[in-house]
C-alpha cells in the first residue's frame, strides 16, 4: 500500500512538473506577424485616366457637396467643386458624378479656377451615411490562417462612419483591435449582379475596430459564420473610420487589385497588403451577400437581424473587403489553457456553476488585458494607401 502511494505521488509530481514546464515554455505572442513590401508606401493621386478621385465636404450653404480632387498634401486637399463642371448637387458624391455627361478625362482642360483647398478636418466621410454595412471576415488567406477559418463569411456592421481624421475611445477592460480594409459603395441599390455591373462604384479606404472581449464571449471559433459575435464586436461609435477620398475607377477590378493598404500603430508597421490578395473580389462578395439576405440570423444586442434590412444592398450601405494579416488578437496560448484549467479546478470544477470554457475565456481576457499590448489611450493608428489617402485615428480615454 505504501509503495502504491509512493507511485501515485511520483505520478502526481511528474504531472505537475509537466504542467509547469508546459506553462513556462508557452509562447506569449503580442500580435500576429505580417509581411511587408520592401518599397516605402508613396501616397499619390490616381491619374484621371485611371480613376476619378472625389472628396465630400459641406458647402457655404451647409449642404454636402463634392470636390474633384486635383492634389493633396499632409495638411489639405485641393480640387474643383464638381458643380463647376456642371454636376448636380445631390448630397451623394457618386450621384453627383453620374449627373455629368461623362467622367472627367485626362485630356479635358480643367478650369484654372475656382480651386478649393480644404483641411482634412473639413472633409466628410467617404463612406455612405447608412447605419448598417456589410462586414467581411477572413477574405485574405494569411488572416484566415491567423483566425483558423476555412471560408469567407459576412455579417452586418452597425453604426455610422467617421471621417479620415477621427478618434475612438478605448473603454476600460476592453481589448481594442484594429483592421485596415478596402470598401466599396454604389450610386444605386444593388439587388442583383446586373445591378452591380451597371452601378457606378466608389472605392475608399476604411478601418474596422474590434472589441475582442465581445468576440471571445460570443463567437463560435468552430463556425465563424454562425451569426454570433461579429456584429456586437465590430459595431459602435468610432469603429468605422473612412478615408478622405472616394475613388471611381475606370476599371474597378484592375484598380482594386493594385491598391495597397497599410496599418501603423505609433509609427510601428503592422499590416501591409494589396487588393489582389482578396479571396473574393467585390463582385463575388456582393453575390455572396445577395444569397444570404432572407434569414434574420445575425445576433446584435440580443436581437437577430438580416444581413441587409431591406433585402438588398442599398446605396447608403458599404461592402467591406475584410482585412489582411497582422492584427493584434491571437488565440489562447497553452499557458492560458493551463491557467484556465487550474482556475476551474480551484473554483470547484463542475460544482462551481461556471463552465470550463467560460473560465478559460475569462482567464485569457484577463491575461491579455494585463499584457497591455492592445490599443490604449494615447495610441495613434494610421491606415495608409497609395491611391486612397490615409486615415489617422487617435485612441482616447472614454
Amino acid at each position: 500500500m505504501l509503495r502504491l502511494a509512493k507511485v501515485l505521488a511520483a505520478l502526481v509530481l511528474v504531472a505537475v512538473a509537466g504542467l509547469a514546464m508546459a506553462w513556462a515554455t508557452s509562447p506569449d505572442p503580442r500580435g500576429n506577424p505580417a509581411s511587408f513590401e520592401a518599397a516605402a508606401l508613396v501616397p499619390q493621386l490616381a491619374p484621371l485616366g485611371e480613376a476619378v478621385t472625389l472628396a465630400a465636404y459641406r458647402g457655404d450653404d451647409g449642404k454636402a457637396a463634392t470636390l474633384l480632387v486635383t492634389g493633396f498634401d499632409r495638411a489639405s486637399v485641393t480640387g474643383i467643386p464638381l458643380a463647376v463642371l456642371g454636376a448636380t448637387t445631390t448630397g451623394d458624391p457618386l450621384r453627383d458624378l453620374a449627373s455629368l455627361p461623362r467622367l472627367p478625362d485626362a485630356a479635358d482642360p480643367l478650369p484654372a479656377s475656382p480651386r478649393l483647398s480644404l483641411t482634412y478636418d473639413a472633409l466628410l466621410p467617404s463612406a455612405p451615411p447608412g447605419l448598417v454595412h456589410i462586414g467581411t471576415g477572413t477574405n485574405f488567406p494569411e488572416h484566415a490562417a491567423e483566425s483558423r477559418s476555412g471560408a469567407v463569411f459576412q455579417f452586418p456592421k452597425f453604426g455610422s462612419a467617421t471621417p479620415a481624421r477621427t478618434r475612438i475611445a478605448a473603454q476600460p477592460r476592453i481589448l481594442l483591435d484594429y483592421e485596415v480594409e478596402l470598401c466599396m459603395r454604389f450610386d444605386r441599390d444593388i439587388a442583383s449582379l446586373a445591378d452591380f455591373d451597371a452601378a457606378m462604384k466608389g472605392v475608399f479606404l476604411c478601418g474596422d475596430f474590434t472589441n475582442r472581449n465581445a468576440l471571445v464571449a460570443l463567437a463560435d471559433p468552430d463556425n465563424l459564420d454562425s451569426g454570433y459575435g461579429f456584429s456586437d464586436s465590430k459595431s459602435g461609435p468610432g469603429q468605422f473610420p473612412s478615408g478622405p477620398f472616394l475613388v471611381v475607377p475606370r476599371d474597378w477590378k484592375r484598380f482594386v487589385a493594385g491598391v495597397r493598404m497599410t496599418t501603423a500603430v505609433n509609427g510601428d508597421m503592422r499590416q501591409d497588403a494589396r487588393g489582389r490578395e482578396m479571396e473574393l473580389d467585390f463582385r463575388a462578395l456582393v453575390e455572396k451577400a445577395l444569397g444570404d439576405m432572407s434569414r434574420a440570423r445575425f445576433l446584435y444586442r440580443g436581437a437577430f437581424h438580416r444581413l441587409a434590412p431591406e433585402g438588398r444592398i442599398t446605396a447608403d450601405m458599404t461592402v467591406m473587403s475584410g482585412t489582411s494579416e497582422g492584427v493584434i488578437f491571437t488565440p489562447p496560448t497553452r499557458a492560458d489553457l493551463i491557467e484556465g484549467l487550474l482556475a476551474y479546478g480551484r473554483a470547484g470544477g463542475p460544482a462551481s456553476g461556471e463552465g470550463l470554457v467560460e473560465t478559460v475565456k475569462s482567464v485569457f481576457v484577463a491575461n491579455e488585458l494585463a499584457s497591455g499590448h492592445f490599443l490604449k489611450p494615447g495610441d495613434r493608428v494610421s491606415h495608409g494607401s497609395d491611391r486612397l489617402g490615409d486615415i489617422v485615428v487617435e485612441v482616447t480615454a472614454p
